[in-house]
């Protein structure tokens, strides 16, 4: 059978590449043999990345992108199918939350910014779908392919203040479920679709939201920490294990789960 977990040369792009999450993801990977590539907004950052990915001996590539964008998506594919080929792996790890689609302890739902609200959901939710139906193309022709999307605490449990943020990504959820039975049943085995749940990690996203100026815990950050049984946030690392198995042939029977890493918080009851 060989080393199940080998993902050495495949192809792998990560929507929101540059981000905290998608430069610890996008290193592990690379120094395990992959080729990564990066796709994101931030040309600095992610030239930047890409830099450091091939400082350290591995093969990474940079491509801007807007994952909202049809026309954009479908030029990075060619690109990257003229560079290298094939696309093995789409980790669709863009995202993000706005203030106004949060409503504040201060506040009520009267509060919410419906235009907010329908921005943080195409971000999240249609930015997950649209590189998905740009991407899965390749891989329906290989007939092989992984996807992985980013969902969250949120999906699970809704959460207080992030009304836009937790409806996308419960929607999130719900896709990945619905395409790992759509690709399997229209294009067979080879292809899977699952997704994974990140508990609570500092990122660009939350930090104001998690930590005050002087680096403390806010009350919000409290709350996270006393809900979750091992005590603290995650690393960004620990999150590498868990693609790592998914996008290798170890999951090979594995579709449509939504893996947890949260340090038990989804489990938490009191």
């Amino acid at each position: 059978m060989g080393n199940l977990f080998c993902i050495k040369d495949k192809v792998v792009l990560i929507t929101g590449g540059s981000g905290i999450l998608g430069r610890v993801i996008g290193k592990y990977l690379a120094g395990e043999g992959a080729k990564v590539v990066i796709l994101d907004r931030d040309e600095k950052a992610g030239i930047e990345l890409v830099d450091d990915i091939k400082k350290e001996g591995g093969e990474a590539s940079f491509f801007a992108t807007d994952v909202l964008n049809k026309e954009v998506l479908e030029k990075n594919r060619e690109d990257i199918l003229t560079k290298y080929g094939r696309i093995d792996v789409l980790l669709n790890a863009a995202g993000g939350n706005m203030a106004g689609a949060t409503i504040g302890p201060d506040q009520t739902f009267f509060d919410l910014q419906v235009d907010a609200f329908k921005k943080v959901l195409d971000l999240n939710l249609v930015g997950t779908v649209l590189p998905t139906q740009i991407f899965l193309k390749p891989m329906v022709e290989q007939k092989s392919g992984s996807i992985v999307n980013f969902s969250s605490m949120a999906a699970f449990r809704p959460m207080t203040r992030v009304a836009g943020y937790a409806a996308a990504k419960a929607g999130i959820s719900n896709f990945t479920k619905y395409m790992a039975t759509e690709v399997a049943t229209k294009f067979g085995e080879g292809i899977r679709v699952n997704a994974i749940a990140p508990g609570f990690f500092l990122t660009q996203q939350n930090k104001d939201l998690l930590t005050n100026p002087d680096g403390s815990w806010t009350q919000r950050g409290q709350d996270v920490i006393r809900q979750t049984p091992f005590g603290r946030m995650g690393r960004p690392e620990e999150l590498c294990g868990t693609i790592h198995y998914l996008i290798s042939e170890a999951a090979s029977f594995v579709t449509g789960t939504v893996a947890v890493v949260d340090g038990g918080f989804e489990v938490f009851a009191m």
